[in-house]
């Protein structure tokens, strides 16, 4: 093995095998919970359908972002590929549009998954709603809801100030449990005889589909929606730099997560709409998991399953919470956002960006619509990845990087299923999104998710400039240590782009 896969990239060690980084991973399947009742009101029991469709979607898609994790050690996860394959060596003019491209990926990316802390704070008020009367008599969902979100993000505040030893604690947990309380609750109607396959076979699409513009639209912006939760376990690749073996480690935890999520989607929904009927999913849109733990393992039975599965909740939203400010702080870093939010404390945590995290998800809470956030989650996530795979497309056929190491290698001619997809992603799901919150919500998460997509190019230009001004400040720095006098010559030669 040559010397720069045995070895660390940039500071980083290469410790973890593929099992480790399966374990990273493992929380993915829990996206799932958002839309086990959104996607049956639309497509009845083929919603079981599409969760399958979808992560074998994500087998296309990851076998591309597997390359390019080995192709690109220094960079992790999908906006740090476009930010390798999109950019302008020695540039020097005044604003690098390749840059632009892939900060704004890495943006789409980040706005994708940042939602994660808002939508599950509003799955569990939701669920301790539906759990305990006694809160539900006091509180309202949305007012438990935005509880939730203040405390939790408060709680894993304070945690994570720390540093991230203490954060990845609870990381750790939820790489061991939190797959339990969702096999637990897919499993047992299985073993207890309270799936009804009637409940699936016999309304397997509404009554009223038919194959027009309408519906083709319907079922692109149901794809959408799918994808941000089922091919979700692209985050495997992140941590590239960080296997062993990536030649073999990166594929290997890529698939293995893969092969999980698919079992796990499909036998998920199944279950859901086996036990209560699609017409019982949708009246139970929140938490249909609710009445399937009720009906399996009685009153009591269902409060500690459920208790189980909040718990999890809370920790893939730290998951998220971490990711997130990290993401914002990689940015700021790399000169694509302003340098505040790459401030961290003596800890070493990047607490500016942990705050803008947190009220920026309040904020989201405060809609008060899980679908609408989620939507909006979408667009984000259709433009990173449409752009990812783009930027595969390019690095399989520039000549700048025929040379590069390729430890892994997607089959012969996967260039053009990464194209296919790219453009799955842009325009097509990306329209079907915009369509299908258009009948459903109306424009406010399409205008929500394009306003802040929009807000990184004025963001991105201030950035540019602060990073001028802080090359010219110490260019005149440098001039008046080695000039105490700082001759007005020296002061105007400085201050020149």
């Amino acid at each position: 093995m040559s010397k720069n896969l045995s070895d660390g990239v940039g500071g980083l060690e290469r410790s973890i095998d593929w099992k480790q980084g399966l374990a990273i991973a493992l929380g993915v399947p829990l996206l799932i919970l958002p839309s086990l009742g959104y996607l049956p009101m639309y497509l009845s029991a083929a919603a079981i359908l599409i969760w399958g469709l979808s992560v074998i979607q994500g087998f296309f898609q990851n076998a591309a972002y597997a390359e390019m994790a080995t192709t690109f050690p220094k960079a992790s996860g999908l906006p740090g590929f476009a930010q390798a394959v999109f950019r302008t060596e020695n540039y020097k003019g005044k604003y690098d549009k390749s840059k632009l491209l892939g900060g704004f990926s890495a943006w789409s990316y980040w706005f994708a998954w940042n939602p994660v802390l808002a939508i599950f704070a509003i799955l569990v008020g939701g669920y301790l709603h539906g759990l305990f009367p006694a809160l539900a008599q006091n509180f309202s969902e949305y007012q438990l809801s935005l509880i939730s979100g203040l405390v939790i993000f408060a709680g894993l505040f304070i945690i994570n100030w720390f540093g991230l030893k203490e954060g990845a604690i609870l990381g750790y947990v939820l790489a061991t449990f939190s797959l339990v309380p969702l096999i637990v609750l897919t499993a047992a109607p299985f073993a207890t005889g309270h799936v009804d396959l009637t409940n699936i076979t016999g309304n397997w699409m509404p009554a009223d589909w038919s194959w027009d513009m309408h519906h083709i639209l319907i079922l692109l912006g149901i794809f959408a929606i799918a994808q941000w939760s089922a091919c979700g376990w692209e985050t495997a690749a992140i941590y590239g730099p960080e296997y062993k073996n990536p030649a073999k480690d990166v594929p290997k935890a890529l698939f293995a997560c893969g092969i999980i999520c698919f079992f796990s989607y499909v036998l998920v929904q199944a279950a859901v709409i086996g036990v209560l009927g699609v017409d019982g999913v949708v009246a139970e849109a929140v938490s249909p998991l609710i009445p399937v733990a009720q009906a399996t393992f009685g009153q009591v039975g269902s409060v500690v399953t459920i208790i189980m599965l909040i718990a999890a909740m809370i920790l893939i939203i730290q998951t998220a919470y971490l990711g997130s400010s990290r993401a914002l702080h990689s940015m700021s870093t790399e000169g694509n956002l302003p340098r505040s939010l790459g401030k961290t404390n003596r800890h070493g945590t990047p607490f500016v960006a942990l705050l803008v995290t947190a009220a920026f998800n309040m904020v989201l809470i405060s809609m008060g619509s899980m679908p609408a956030i989620l939507a909006a989650a979408a667009i984000g996530y259709t433009c990173a990845n449409g752009i990812s795979l783009f930027a595969y497309v390019r690095a399989r056929k520039h000549p700048a990087f025929a040379s590069l190491e390729r430890p892994f290698k997607a089959p012969r001619g996967w260039k053009h299923v990464a194209m296919l997809f790219g453009l799955f992603n842009l325009p097509l799901c990306l329209v079907g999104v915009v369509y299908l919150n258009s009948l459903e919500i109306g424009w406010t998460s399409t205008w929500l998710g394009f306003i802040v997509l929009a807000l990184y190019i004025p963001i991105w230009l201030y950035s540019q400039r602060e990073q001028r001004r802080r090359n010219t400040g110490t260019v005149t720095a440098g001039l008046l240590g080695s000039n105490p006098a700082g001759s007005a010559a020296d002061l105007e030669k400085a201050s020149t782009p």
